[in-house]
Formats: C-alpha cells, structure tokens, sequence
C-alpha cells in the first residue's frame, strides 16, 4: 500500500504563537481596524503572518491581499509565494486626460493622477501590509478609509526612509524579538542583531558566509573579485556610490569615454513616476528605486536619451523610455522634475522647450523625462525594502547619527551572503 505524504508539523516558539493568537483574536473578535506587528531581522515574522492567514482560512488573492510600498518591496513577497502587488494598486486606480488624432495616435497627455477607489472587492476581508515604515500618512489614510482590517507588519530596526514615513510602527500591538530556529544558525542574522543591541562587529570571518574586511589591506585582485561577485553593493555617500560605479565599469571593461549606460548596465531608477506602468496590469510603475537593466541605449537631442528597462523582478521590459542623459555626460540633471520631452514625427526626441523642431515636425507623442543613474552601487535608503543573495557593504553607518538602524539595515539585506568592508 502507498504511503500518504503527511505534511510537516509547524511549531511556533511561545512568542510565536503569542502573537498567532492575538492576531487571531483581533480579527475574528475585535472591532479594531488596524494591528501593527513589528519583527526584527531573524524573528520569523513572514513565517508566523502566513501561518495565521491559513489557519484562519483566508485565500491569498482573494479574501486576503498581501500589498508592500513599493514594487522592489512586492516582489520580495512574490519571491517568498504570496502573490502581493503594490498598495497603489490595489486601491487607486488611473485616470489620464489624453488627446489623440485622426489616427487614434496619442498626441498630448495633459495629466495622470491617481484616483482611490469607491470599493474594494467584496470578499476581501484583510489587507497585509509588508514595509509599513515606507509608508506615508496620507497613503495610510487612504488605505484604512475602506474598512477593512489591514495587519502592518514590519521592523523597527532598519532607517526610517526619506521623508513620507509614518509612526505606525512605534506602537505596536506585538514585537518579535527572539531569533527562531530558522535564524539561530545564520551568521548574517546573528550580526544584524549584535548590531541591532549596540554591539560591534570585529574584523573577521562569521561561519562561512560572512565577514568584515578591511578595505585597506585586501589585494587589489581579491577586491574586484569580491566586488564582481555581488548582487548588490551598498554604501552611504552618494561620493562613494559614483566612485564605487566607475570602479566596476572599469572592471567591466567598458571604456571611460562611454559615458552613457551600454546594454546589460544596471541602472536605478531615482525619480517617482507614477504615469509609466511596468507590467500590462498596472501592478508597478517606475519609481525611485527600482533597478533593473538597461538596452538599446541611444542618445537624442536636447540632453535627452531613450532606452528600453527590465526591471529586476519582471520577465518583459519597458520599452523607449526618455531619460535625462546629463547625470551621465556632465554629472548633473538637465531637465527639472515633471519635464516632457517630445517624440517628433521624425522619430526625434526634444525637450518641449525645443519650440525650432516643434514648430517643424508634428509631435507623435509628449511622455516624462526618466531620471536613471548606475547601480552596482546604490545607497543603503535605495536598498531598503530589496534582498539579495549576495551583498558588499562599505561600511559609512559613521556619516549618520542613526549609525546602528544603518548598518542593521545595510546587512539584513543579505539572504545568503554577506561581506563588510571598512
């Protein structure tokens, strides 16, 4: 006879399952909107959110929806098989006032704004919100305006991210603290919370897939082998970021004359804009922070240029995207916030200020000036809300005052492999 696969057992630690039972209790029995569960680095806090959505009988998808700021931070969710989207997706919707020819051809778009839903779905009857820091008030009260019961979840450790945040997680209805099974034996887990208490990490190797290094007295040969090596490089200064850019497009053997991005670069996005969608749906959209790679890179009038991004969570990219070529020639933006720039018929791309083409060519198409800039190296703020499996910290937490929530924040971006450099 053929044995049944029977499933594994899941066991909660007594925090675990403290907080398993409070939020239970809190949905099915309270009349409070909103629960705020904080977790620090290692605490299982994914672990034990998706363990009380199944027991209390919910369906991803359907009666519960798993939603983050951002859409790096979404797809950390879809990595770890929850379907999440965007907070903007799932309760704006997009509205553009738009004027097309004779041919049905988009010739002017007048404006994109993001209009909130009367209604969600019926059937949805929690939200789970991932990033809660990451957050603004003004999205916050937007979100909680239809009613249903929304669980925040995330780890008042890390920074708080530039402007727009909210005070959600400093009161909390439960906070993790105990590292569970899963962490105890990871060496990554065990500095973020040295860290995390105000301890310091000695040069040295932590277990096999850690260490702290320093900078000075690595050879040459081992630091380009490390730096090519990683998924991700963080730094604190945007000097060190630049620097640390040329440093492995050099290693990359792309010569110092190419100073616009060439095909297979890594680029960030660093300019919120919420009129260019990244997938059919309208799930994600291009804001400031999202990295990917670039193709089909060519340079156009005015300071301007056009590529085709593939965001790093998505299969398909975004294709002929207008960015402002001046961060890359001459190291400063050339075109101010919300600037268009406009498709000739032609096939020429102009600022619309250009008034000598436009008044020679018929304009096919107005769309927003993108702003990108390199990315092997990004701020340790660019990096909130993303993991890699790999990642090189250059350790800068002394230019902060919140130095500790730096470094913590830095290093629990790593899943698998981490290395500090001082």
């Amino acid at each position: 006879m053929e044995k049944k696969s029977v499933a594994p057992k899941v066991v909660l630690t007594p925090e675990q399952a403290e907080a398993a039972e409070l939020i239970s209790a809190w949905f099915l029995h309270l009349n409070t909107q909103i629960f705020v569960l904080c977790g620090y680095a290692g605490t299982g806090k994914t672990f034990l959110v998706d363990y009380v959505v199944r027991q209390l009988g919910l369906i991803p998808g359907e009666s519960v929806a798993f939603v983050a700021p951002t859409g790096k931070a979404a797809s950390v969710l879809i990595r770890g098989g929850s379907p999440a989207g965007t907070v903007h997706s799932l309760i704006y919707t997009r509205e553009e006032d738009i004027e097309v020819n004779e041919d049905g051809e988009v010739i002017r778009e007048n404006f994109l704004r993001f209009v909130l839903k009367e209604r969600l779905p019926s059937e949805l009857r929690l939200i789970v919100v991932d990033e809660t820091s990451m957050i603004s008030d003004e999205i916050l009260k937007d979100l909680v305006s239809f009613g249903v019961k929304c669980l925040f979840c995330g780890d008042p450790a890390q920074l708080p991210p530039v402007g727009g945040s909210n005070n959600l997680l400093s009161m909390p209805a439960f906070t993790l603290t105990q590292i569970v099974r899963q962490g105890e034996g990871s060496p990554i887990v065990q500095m973020a919370e040295r860290v995390r208490r105000g301890g310091h990490l000695e040069y040295g190797k932590y277990g096999d897939c850690a260490a702290v290094l320093s900078e000075r007295r690595i050879s040459p040969e081992a630091r380009t082998r490390l730096l090519m090596g990683a998924d991700q490089i963080i730094v604190g200064s945007n000097r060190t970021r630049a620097r640390i850019n040329a440093e492995i497009r050099a290693c990359r053997g792309i010569p110092r004359e190419a100073l616009l991005p060439i095909d297979g670069e890594k680029l960030v996005c660093t300019l919120n804009d919420w009129s260019k969608p990244l997938d059919a749906e309208g799930n994600f959209h291009l804001v400031n922070g999202i990295l990917g790679t670039c193709y089909n890179v060519r340079e156009q009038e005015d300071g301007l240029g056009q590529l085709d991004f593939l965001p790093d969570f998505l299969p398909d990219p975004v294709t002929d995207l207008p960015f402002d070529a001046g961060v890359f020639t001459q190291g400063r933006y050339f075109h101010s916030y919300g600037a268009k720039a406009c498709l000739l018929a032609n096939g020429t791309l102009v600022h619309e200020d250009n008034f000598e083409l436009l008044r020679r060519f018929r304009v096919k198409k107005e769309d927003t000036i993108c702003r990108f800039e390199f990315a092997y190296a990004v701020t340790c703020h660019k990096a909130q809300g993303s993991e890699y499996d790999s990642v090189v910290v250059f350790d800068e937490s002394r230019l902060f005052g919140e130095s500790a929530s730096w470094l913590y924040t830095a290093i629990t971006r790593a899943r698998k492999k981490l290395v500090i450099l001082r």
